[in-house]
C-alpha cells in the first residue's frame, strides 16, 4: 500500500512538473505554448523576410505593418502588442523609419516593458544619408538603406547575429542560412553594377516620387530626381512638380519610374508635362504581394534592377 502512495506521489509529482513547464513555454518564445519556434516581431515586410530567410524553420516572425501601410506612420494594434510582450526578438529597422527614439516603435516597446536585450536595429552600422534643406538645416535621415544590396549585406549580418545571440544552440544553423543568404546578396550586388555599366552614361538618371533610392543610387553612380524628398501631406505640390520638370529637361531625362506604394498621379502629371514615359513601376517602402516580383527582399532588389536597366538602357 505504501509503494502504490509512493509511486503515485511520483507520477503526481512529474505531471505537475512537466505542467509547469509547460505553461512556462506560453509565458515568453509562444504564446500557444508550443515553446518549438523562436517568436520574432519586425515593424515591416522586408525585415519580416529578412528573418524567415535566415531563420527559417527555426521562427516564427509577425511582421506588424501590412502591405500598402506607411512604416513611417503606424498604430500597432492589439495583436501587436500581444505579440511584442511574448516576442524573443524585436527587430526594427532604424534609420528614423519608425520615428525615431520618440516614435511608434519604441512607444510600443515601452508599453509591453521589453528588455533591451531582445531589440535589435537590422540597420547597425550602417552610415546614414540625410535629405532636407541643402543649407544643413531641418534635415532628417533618409530610411530607405535597404534598397543597396550592399545595405543588405549588412541586415543580413545582423539578423543571424541577433538570432545566435538568443538562440545560441542553433548557431551552426543560423550561420549556414546567412551565408547562402550574403552569396545571394553578393550576386546582386554585381547584378547592379554589370546592368547600370549596360546604360549609358548620359541616361544613368534615376527619376522617382519620393527621394527612396539615394542610398542606392550613390553607390552605384546614378544621378536621382524625384518629386519629394520627404514623405508629407504635400506630395506632389504643383510646385514640386515644376521643379522635376525643369530637372527632367535640364539633364535630358529618358524614363520616368513610380514607386508601388504611391499615388501615381503626380508622375502622371509630370509624364504629361514632359512627355515622357512612365517606363515602369519599381519598389521602395515594403514587399510586393505575394506571387509577384516583389514578394521577397531579393526579389525585389532583382526586380528594381531589371526595370531600371530596361528603361535606362535606350
Amino acid at each position: 500500500m505504501q509503494k502504490k502512495r509512493m509511486f503515485k506521489g511520483v507520477i503526481t509529482a512529474f505531471i505537475a512538473i512537466f505542467m509547469l513547464a509547460a505553461c512556462g513555454a506560453g509565458e515568453k518564445g509562444n504564446p500557444n505554448g508550443d515553446g518549438d519556434k523562436l517568436q520574432i516581431v519586425a515593424t515591416f515586410s522586408i525585415l519580416y523576410d529578412l528573418m524567415n530567410q535566415i531563420g527559417g524553420d527555426k521562427v516564427e516572425v509577425h511582421s506588424m505593418v501590412p502591405l500598402g501601410t506607411d512604416p513611417h506612420e503606424y498604430e500597432p494594434l492589439p495583436e501587436d502588442t500581444q505579440k511584442a510582450s511574448n516576442a524573443d526578438l524585436l527587430i526594427y529597422n532604424g534609420l528614423n523609419l519608425e520615428g525615431g527614439e520618440d516614435g511608434w516603435f519604441f512607444k510600443l516597446v515601452e508599453s509591453v516593458g521589453q528588455e533591451d536585450e531582445v531589440i535589435y536595429e537590422l540597420m547597425e552600422g550602417v552610415e546614414p544619408k540625410y535629405i532636407g534643406s541643402e543649407d544643413g538645416t531641418e534635415r532628417e535621415i533618409n530610411p530607405h538603406a535597404f534598397l543597396d544590396p550592399h545595405v543588405g549585406m549588412v541586415m543580413a549580418e545582423n539578423a543571424r547575429d541577433a538570432l545566435i545571440a538568443v538562440d545560441p544552440a542553433n548557431e551552426e544553423y543560423y550561420e549556414e542560412n546567412a551565408n547562402a543568404y550574403l552569396e545571394e546578396l553578393e550576386a546582386i550586388d554585381e547584378l547592379y553594377k554589370e546592368k547600370i555599366a549596360e546604360i549609358p552614361e548620359d541616361n544613368r538618371i534615376l527619376v522617382t516620387s519620393e527621394r527612396a533610392f539615394q542610398y542606392m543610387t550613390e553607390r552605384y553612380g546614378l544621378k536621382e530626381g524625384f518629386i519629394w524628398e520627404i514623405d508629407t501631406e504635400e506630395n506632389g505640390s504643383p510646385e514640386q512638380i515644376r521643379s522635376l520638370v525643369k530637372f527632367i529637361e535640364e539633364n535630358n531625362v529618358v524614363a520616368l519610374f513610380v514607386e508601388s506604394n504611391v499615388d501615381p498621379r503626380p508622375m502622371e502629371t509630370v509624364s504629361q508635362e514632359t512627355r515622357i514615359e512612365i517606363a515602369s513601376e519599381i519598389y521602395s517602402d515594403e514587399l510586393g504581394a505575394p506571387g509577384s516580383d516583389g514578394e521577397i527582399y531579393t526579389k525585389l532588389l532583382r526586380a528594381n534592377i531589371e526595370k531600371i536597366h530596361e528603361g535606362l538602357a535606350k
